[in-house]
């Protein structure tokens, strides 16, 4: 991304978090009240108004509610099994930290993005009068320039604390040393701490709508200072995880998807295939 600039994409996704709370039927996938109080959702700019009325505009918002809710529900069985800390890698407009259940009020909070991209939440933070909860730290890192062991060596992390970490939305903007880096870093942690991220698949492994829709977002993308730099294979994603030494990995499979979250839904919601996640406990 740009260095003075937040991130264009964050903000996408939290639009289409927002209007799925007015768009979309009962049950909500991602029950999220603050994220309509954050972004603009008229779809007044171009590269909005464009992607709303796109034939992919349900699945793409299906994707982007999917990945932080199947993570959510991860963290809140990794608390269960007495998790401690909750990294937020590339956090941009997540909101969990301002609508967390009570089952999340013992975790030490990380949201770690970005400089420009902090600056920015924090002032919509204050614009829309949300106070700033006592377990919340923001952490400033550039994943390509700087280690994030220092950055939260510097917030006072807890290293020797099981930690449950999400990466959503960030893997195709890095580079593939950047992202082991990353993998690396969950690993250090205790046993039983463990990462849930997305990654993209290449083209070619597309539907041809979603392909079409790929291209139009990697272009904006591009023009938006955030140029997609890795696609990868299901296969070796798990592959690379299970030969870095984490103990188990569980990929969400499409199929999987619709059946936890999408079966019986009358609003045309559906499972993208070209952005799929992993869960990879240490």
């Amino acid at each position: 991304m740009q260095q003075e600039n937040p991130s264009r994409t964050g903000e996408f996704t939290a639009i289409m978090r927002a209007i799925h709370q007015t768009a979309d039927e009962e049950p909500k996938i991602l029950a999220d009240p603050i994220a309509p109080r954050l972004v603009d959702t008229t779809g007044g700019d171009e590269w909005l108004a464009s992607s709303l009325g796109h034939p992919f505009a349900k699945q793409w918002r299906t994707g982007f509610l999917i990945r932080n809710r199947y993570a959510e529900d991860c963290l809140a069985e990794g608390v269960e099994r007495g998790l401690q800390q909750y990294a937020i890698l590339g956090a941009g407009l997540d909101t969990f930290a301002f609508r967390q259940p009570p089952w999340a009020k013992p975790l030490s909070i990380y949201e770690i993005d970005h400089p420009a991209t902090q600056r920015w939440k924090c002032d919509r933070l204050a614009a829309a009068g949300i106070a700033i909860p006592a377990n919340l730290t923001f952490v400033s890192v550039d994943f390509e320039r700087a280690l994030l062991t220092d950055a939260l060596r510097a917030a006072n992390f807890d290293f020797d604390s099981k930690t449950f970490c999400s990466w959503l939305g960030v893997t195709q903007y890095l580079t593939p040393d950047a992202i082991r880096g990353t993998l690396e870093f969950v690993l250090s942690l205790p046993r039983s701490s463990e990462i849930v991220f997305s990654f993209v698949l290449p083209f070619e492994a597309l539907p041809k709508v979603e392909a079409e829709a790929r291209a139009i977002a990697a272009h904006r993308s591009a023009q938006a200072g955030e140029p997609y730099l890795t696609a990868l294979r299901a296969e070796d994603v798990k592959a690379q995880l299970w030969e870095m030494g984490f103990s188990n990995v569980i990929h969400l499979i499409p199929e999987e998807v619709h059946e936890r979250y999408l079966k019986n839904r009358g609003d045309g919601l559906k499972a993208r295939v070209g952005e799929q996640l992993v869960r990879a406990i240490v």
